[in-house]
């Protein structure tokens, strides 16, 4: 892959990271040999590092923003359905404390962060790239998350990084079916295992996606039920009962997938601006991480 295209259409673009989804990558495949000048792993700050290096390197954004998640069990959505994400094992200590030199290198390299205990990073992101989208800029969120694909408007791209795989809209529909503006109906339907969200039982994603292409919405699906015996669908009677005994439960599982546009994102372009940083709070943490000279000698010819 070359570089890459900071204007579509005319359109310039904001880069929009999904950092907790990087941590725990690297958290995942980085070896237990990398430790701070206190002993600690610090295997997954070397991991993120070398991603937020090499995004820097290849992208050299002018505006960009990395999000992070507070927390698994302070958002809004676990205040109206406790088991949301209680599937996952909170981060151990040691994981705790890489994610706090993580969100610090991300700032000691000019880039702004966004982070907030009642949103999670997806709606950090969803409401940055709302209101930018007023502005006349397009986002490139840089992510693998499925649940990103109802913020892409026309311009809008999403890019797996790992895997060098970028779409926009048209993509969302060959991955999953349905439309962008459709998606959190979507896994309100067939559900999100990695959330704990279960969705209509017996729905899976080849239903939930012929649901929503006959009937447009979950609120016009919900509204017309009656009308799901008659569709060329297998288990149709079976599936508008179920329908019918979890219509709520849909509902409040939409609540959980729809990604808020009224959280504390980015109001203004100026505030993703790339800050010129002094080296003295980057080279105190690269001796505390202790890293190697390779990877400060990269740090640092980033901030220039």
């Amino acid at each position: 892959m070359g570089a890459v295209s900071k204007t579509t259409n005319g359109l310039p673009a904001v880069h929009l990271v999904d950092g907790s989804l990087y941590v725990f990558r690297a958290w995942h495949s980085m070896p237990d040999e990398f430790f701070d000048a206190d002993g600690h792993p610090v295997n997954a700050v070397h991991g993120y590092t070398r991603f937020l290096c090499e995004l820097l390197e290849r992208v050299q954004p002018e505006h960009i923003a990395v999000a992070f998640d507070a927390s698994l069990t302070s958002s809004f959505r676990n205040a109206i359905y406790p088991p949301y994400k209680a599937n996952r094992e909170l981060p151990p200590p040691d994981l705790e404390r890489q994610f706090v030199q993580c969100r610090a290198i991300t700032e000691a390299l000019g880039v702004h962060l966004m982070i907030d205990h009642s949103f999670e990073a997806d709606d950090l992101i969803g409401s940055t790239v709302w209101n930018l989208r007023a502005a006349g800029w397009r986002s490139v969120i840089v992510s693998a998350d499925k649940d990103f694909g109802q913020l892409l408007g026309e311009h809008d791209e999403q890019w797996d990084y790992a895997r060098g795989l970028r779409w926009g809209p048209a993509g969302v529909h060959e991955k999953l079916g349905v439309h962008p503006h459709q998606v959190a109906d979507y896994l309100a339907l067939c559900g999100d295992a990695v959330d704990n969200i279960p969705g209509v039982p017996g729905i899976g994603a080849k239903t939930a996606a012929a649901l929503l292409t006959h009937f447009g919405s979950l609120d016009n699906l919900l509204d017309r039920i009656d009308e799901v015996t008659f569709l060329r669908l297998r288990g149709a009677a079976t599936c508008a009962a179920k329908l019918r005994e979890h219509a709520e439960q849909a509902r409040l599982y939409r609540r959980l997938t729809r990604i808020a546009l009224d959280a504390p994102g980015a109001t203004s372009i100026d505030t993703l601006l790339r800050r010129r940083q002094q080296p003295g709070q980057l080279d105190s943490l690269c001796e505390q991480l202790r890293f190697g000279a390779f990877t400060r000698s990269r740090l640092r010819a980033l901030l220039r």
